[in-house]
Formats: structure tokens, C-alpha cells, sequence
């Protein structure tokens, strides 16, 4: 006599998968919220690159002091990252992950709005023992450009126009240094933009 077993799938294994398609889902943007709502709030030197992307819509794209290689090349660190990019020719042409160290400014307003926070370090591996002042970003490096993830800012539809007008109004003015910056929220070396500063105005994200 033949006998069969039962092969029927408790229907706790398709609670777990669901949950952990559910998780996938989620788990960026909800890495996003605990960064943006409990984040140290931290400056950023910007100006705008790019007004108008046929491709995703109306928005700015961002161009960081930080995502300057001359100016990260005069840290303390560079030369790690340096000999490292040198010793790994093979892969010249892939992004290396590097981490920034932000130091905080004196004064915290500078003519109206927030005084950028300054670069104080570079290096291959997250810095231990930051100061209660310090924070440190995470950045892909590539081909010569550091890039956080923070470099797109899409504006609402209601304000476009107006926030358009204003970021010429200032390029106009200060053509060689517009003053500029994001506030974004920095959490575990990643980070989300907050709020867009053009002049003394102050557009949220």
C-alpha cells in the first residue's frame, strides 16, 4: 500500500514571507522617518547645479562643498583614501565608500541664515570617538565626485515658480557665492535634507 505525507505549508510561512516583502518595502523610508525626525540637524554649503530635469520632473539638483574632491583632498585622511584608490587600480572605476567628518560652526546664524557646518576629516572607515560637535556622513566616491544621496531637491508643485524665481534672484545677486545651504538630519552616518535655505527664506522638504 502506497501512503502519501503531507506537504500542505503551515500558514505561518506565508505570514513570514509577507512580513518580510512588507519589511523590504518599507524599511528605506522608514529608515528616512527616525533619521529626519530624531537626526542632528547639520548645515550644508550648496549652490544649484542643474534647474530643470526633463527626466524626473521639476527639482534642483545640488553641488556640496563636501562633494568637492579639492576640497576634501586638504583634510586629514586624504592620503588613505588616496593610496587606496592608487594600490586598487582594478576597480579605479568604481564608487569607494568614504566617511566625512563635519565639524559644527561658532555661530550658528550667519546675515539670516544657518552658517554651514565645516570638514574636518576624511577617511575609509566610520571615525570613532566623534566630538560632541562632530558628525560624520557616509559618500560614494566616484570618478572624482562625492555624492550622499542628498543631491536632489523636488520642489512642490504650488511652488515652483516662486522658489525658481527666488534661486535666480539670489544667483543674479552673488554670482560667485550664493548664500545657500540645506539643513539635513544626520543619523548614523546617513543622512536626509530637511529644509532648503535660499537667502533668509527657508523652504522645508
Amino acid at each position: 500500500m502506497t501512503t502519501t505525507s503531507d506537504t500542505t505549508t503551515p500558514p505561518w510561512r506565508f505570514a513570514v514571507t509577507l512580513l518580510a516583502q512588507f519589511a523590504l518595502i518599507v524599511g528605506v523610508p522608514a529608515q528616512a522617518m527616525i533619521t529626519y525626525f530624531a537626526g542632528e540637524p547639520v548645515i550644508l554649503q550648496t549652490a544649484p547645479v542643474d534647474p530643470y530635469d526633463l527626466l524626473r520632473g521639476y527639482s534642483q539638483t545640488l553641488n556640496y562643498d563636501i562633494s568637492q574632491v579639492s576640497i576634501l583632498e586638504k583634510l586629514p585622511g586624504w592620503e588613505t583614501i588616496k593610496a587606496e584608490l592608487e594600490a586598487d587600480a582594478d576597480n579605479a572605476f568604481q564608487p569607494m565608500l568614504i566617511y566625512v567628518t563635519l565639524g559644527s560652526p561658532e555661530t550658528e546664524m550667519n546675515q539670516g541664515i544657518p552658517t554651514p557646518w565645516e570638514p574636518v576629516a576624511v577617511g575609509l572607515n566610520p571615525p570613532k570617538d566623534l566630538a560632541i560637535d562632530e558628525v560624520a556622513l557616509a559618500g560614494q566616491l566616484y570618478y572624482g565626485q562625492v555624492t550622499y544621496g542628498l543631491e536632489r531637491y523636488y520642489m512642490p508643485e504650488d511652488q515652483k515658480d516662486g522658489i525658481n524665481d527666488h534661486i535666480a534672484d539670489i544667483n543674479r545677486r552673488f554670482p560667485t557665492d550664493p548664500p545657500m545651504v540645506v539643513e539635513v538630519r544626520v543619523k548614523g552616518n546617513h543622512a536626509v535634507p530637511a529644509t532648503l535655505w535660499v537667502g533668509d527664506r527657508a523652504y522645508r522638504f
